[in-house]
């Protein structure tokens, strides 16, 4: 499991968090693979772009799991 910490912020949008952590090749692509079903926040299909996460949050994409810590 990968950890993304907040560093301060009180969320991260769901996009931004995939092209920060390099798991698609930009924000372009990070939309599109979230519009298309293929990205999931606590296990359910998030097709939200711009998806407000939380410390305590989930995302789940292509095998690998992403949860959300830190924050204010």
């Amino acid at each position: 499991m990968t950890t993304f910490d907040l560093e301060g912020h009180e969320y991260i949008p769901l996009n931004q968090l995939l092209k920060l952590l390099n798991l698609t090749e930009s924000g372009g692509d990070a939309n599109q693979v979230i519009v298309s079903g293929q990205v999931k926040v606590n296990g359910a299909t998030e097709l939200q772009k711009r998806k407000k996460l939380f410390v305590g949050d989930k995302v789940f994409y292509r095998g690998q799991e992403i949860s959300i810590v830190g924050g204010e």
